[in-house]
């Protein structure tokens, strides 16, 4: 009994130590008294091309990029819902527009050494691997298949739409054996076949594999920058900038845009518009007789509340959200919903 009631007498003690009940003085917004300081300045007659170039900001303060509606308050958001993305299957084959390509749900600085081993394992040295471009060519190659050809393959590795994943494409150049010195890449794969069979033992040696803990720090930035942006300005509405063609962006926010609680109730592909449904979700499961006692939708008919808006807007496409009769809503809210569409975007 004794050392229960030491123990409640703790838990007290603990509950009260952050209230000024004991005259304790609550340090929680401290930080926003802080200040920033100036950045050393070195003297005239010590500064030279060597101090110039070793001396600099050892931690940068980030353009924050969002709008001063956000940060008005300091009130703490709720924490956004994990993306749907994130509990689907970890690598599949994905084919829009012509194009295929692996999506695995890991950064392209741990795919690109995981590409490297895979090839290395199976006897196919890379004879050109650019990891700032995100490419891997390998050497010449015969297959017991065809005597009279030789073989090669150009792999690039890129940023996915989806947040944290990598797109991994397979180009297949082939010609006759002894021309290998004058070949150059062709513009396509010569053979549709061999390219999908290559991009099928790539993804089922990444999903066969149990942990993806190799990183590697040559490749932080491999294959660009990323392909999907959430724009924002004082001047305008935000956006998501999709630096992809009409028909990917097209099929990637239609994706989303049945997830992460949206609904696609109606749509116009050739005017760039879906109707949505955007409804919060619930954090406590209906019970087993809110069906009974009037807990679901009168009619089960969903109503438009938003539309989406996709622009091509010369080589990328620009997605806004807009009210239900196209009037704007805010950038704080069109913020809010642009995030949760671009988190399950794929």
């Amino acid at each position: 009994m004794k050392k229960i009631n030491i123990g409640l007498i703790g838990v007290l003690v603990l509950n009260l130590a952050g209230c000024s009940w004991l005259g304790l003085r609550d340090r929680s917004n401290d930080y926003l008294l802080a200040e920033e300081t100036a950045p050393t300045v070195i003297p005239g007659e010590m500064q030279g091309e060597q101090s110039n170039t070793s001396l600099g900001q050892i931690y940068p303060i980030p353009v924050i990029p969002t709008t001063s509606i956000e940060v008005e308050g300091f009130e703490v958001p709720r924490p956004q819902s994990a993306s749907v993305n994130t509990f689907e299957q970890l690598v599949k084959i994905q084919s829009v527009d012509g194009r295929r390509w692996v999506l695995i749900n890991i950064s392209p600085s741990e795919s690109w050494p995981r590409v490297r081993n895979l090839l290395n394992r199976n006897g196919i040295p890379s004879a050109v691997a650019e990891g700032s471009s995100g490419i891997i060519e390998t050497v010449w190659v015969t297959f017991n298949s065809d005597e009279e050809n030789s073989h090669r393959f150009r792999f690039s590795i890129s940023p996915g739409v989806q947040i944290d994943s990598t797109e991994i494409s397979a180009l297949h150049h082939q010609v006759a054996r002894g021309n290998e010195e004058q070949a150059v890449w062709p513009d396509s794969s010569n053979s549709d076949s061999r390219e999908q069979d290559m991009l099928t033992i790539v993804a089922n040696d990444l999903a066969a594999a149990d942990n993806f803990a190799s990183v590697s720090l040559l490749a932080q930035k491999i294959g660009g920058e990323a392909k999907v942006e959430v724009m924002t300005s004082e001047a305008a509405d935000p956006y998501i900038l999709v630096k992809l063609g009409f028909d990917r962006s097209w099929a990637s926010v239609s994706y989303s845009a049945e997830r992460g609680g949206y609904t696609t109730v109606d749509q116009n592909r050739s005017e760039g518009v879906m109707y949505v449904n955007y409804t919060e979700p619930s954090i406590v499961e209906d019970g087993f007789f809110s069906g009974w006692f009037g807990g679901g939708s009168d009619n089960g008919v969903l109503d438009t509340n938003y539309r989406v808006l996709i622009e091509l807007v010369g080589a990328n496409v620009e997605v806004r959200i807009v009210g239900s009769n196209g009037e704007s809503l805010g950038q704080a809210e069109s913020l809010r919903l642009l995030k949760i569409l671009r988190s399950n975007m794929s």
